[in-house]
């Protein structure tokens, strides 16, 4: 072999191996791992809580759902909420987040602070009323009645809460986003996984996207939340794997379904985004062997759309009963396990459409285009712009 053709021998095996550790480091992690999402695991160093300012006056006694309402000044009235039919079929809890109420008012619920849009007031109301969810569980929504992702023709929530089967949503799971269509979800195929290089770019290039900023800052938020008991647990996701999720924080939730975590998660989780608001704040992550207290890191980014968007993607996490019932839809996790499937849990998160609206509002015998659209049903409005209903929804 002469000099030449050694050197054209010698570049090909360094070429081959080089392509090779590449396709391995770039090769995607089994889709059956297993992540420990069960239990939340934050620990803060705040010296005090908040005080409970947000009990639902007469929920103990209440037979009908719980309405869990996120209202804020600029959402308008509330008028159609409380001078409705909505008002005889659920029980009304709603949350005044920005302190535009009189505070005068002994039926005003607070919160301890107007951080992560919606994200406040349903921790709040989950800490404040945790002894006393009603049987047939809860609906969080949103306090505008017009927006571009309620999932009706006309954007209207009233018309959706009117004919939501809350017991038939609670069926699968005992808990159910409140959107069928797929659109602004990630529950696309084709949208890039929460810790891509793609994504990280993307949120470096445009630091004003907060759908880009809140998906890049997901791998290293649901560490921070749900910790490890040992280093052989899994809890962050790898650059490429994604979490597939509904959107935009409107659901249904069993009182099963939220007492499966205890109250101090919630308020765990609570002060997460509140310690996030002030860089200072100490914080300490679970270990295993004790706390570590970390200063600036593991908290919740202090921007509040792209907090908020960040609990957005958890809410399922919390609340899908896909543990030990892996089955389902189509894992392999047994009785008693203590993890979950990423790929059960994408495809508990994302229901097909169709099924989805007939469960929910009755719109059976749909004509549906693909999984996660049917005809006639839903459609974003330019701009995100509900015509004649005032100024888009940031939440």
């Amino acid at each position: 072999m002469n000099r030449r053709t050694r050197k054209a021998a010698y570049q090909l095996a360094v070429f081959i191996i080089i392509l090779t550790l590449l396709i391995y480091v770039n090769q995607p992690p089994s889709s059956t791992r297993t992540f420990a999402w069960s239990t939340v695991r934050y620990r803060t160093t705040a010296r005090s809580l908040p005080a409970a300012h947000g009990v639902c006056p007469g929920l103990a006694k209440s037979k009908k759902p719980a309405l869990v309402v996120s209202h804020v000044q600029s959402d308008g009235d509330t008028s159609w909420l409380t001078d409705s039919d909505l008002a005889k079929k659920y029980h009304l809890c709603i949350y005044d987040v920005d302190g535009s109420s009189p505070s005068s008012s002994s039926s005003v619920l607070r919160t301890p602070s107007n951080r992560a849009h919606e994200a406040m007031a349903y921790l709040t109301f989950l800490i404040d009323n945790y002894d006393a969810i009603p049987a047939p569980g809860a609906v969080f929504i949103h306090g505008n009645r017009w927006s571009w992702h309620n999932d009706a023709p006309d954007y209207d929530n009233a018309y959706l809460l009117a004919e939501l089967n809350v017991e038939r949503a609670l069926e699968p799971a005992g808990y159910h986003n409140l959107r069928c269509d797929w659109s602004v979800s990630t529950c696309l195929p084709d949208m890039p996984p929460q810790g891509s290089m793609q994504m990280a770019l993307q949120s470096k290039i445009d630091p004003w996207d907060a759908r880009a900023a809140s998906d890049a800052a997901l791998p290293g938020a649901l560490a921070a939340i749900f910790g490890r008991r040992d280093p052989a647990e899994l809890v962050m996701l790898s650059r490429h794997e994604a979490v597939r999720a509904q959107c935009c924080a409107q659901f249904v939730v069993s009182k099963e379904r939220i007492r499966s975590h205890s109250r101090e998660e919630y308020v765990a989780l609570r002060q997460w985004l509140l310690d996030g608001a002030d860089a200072g704040t100490g914080a300490a992550l679970n270990s295993g062997s004790g706390s570590r207290v970390v200063r600036g890191h593991g908290l919740a980014p202090k921007d509040d759309r792209v907090a908020g968007r960040i609990i957005s993607y958890i809410w399922h996490i919390l609340f899908l009963d896909v543990t030990g019932a892996a089955g389902r839809w189509g894992g392999s996790g047994g009785e008693g396990s203590a993890g979950m499937e990423l790929d059960v849990l994408n495809r508990a998160a994302c229901p097909s459409a169709q099924d989805c609206y007939c469960r929910l509002y009755g719109r059976c015998d749909l004509q549906c285009r693909s999984p996660g659209s049917c005809v006639g049903q839903y459609s974003i409005p330019p701009g995100y712009q509900v015509p004649g209903h005032g100024p888009k929804d940031e939440a």
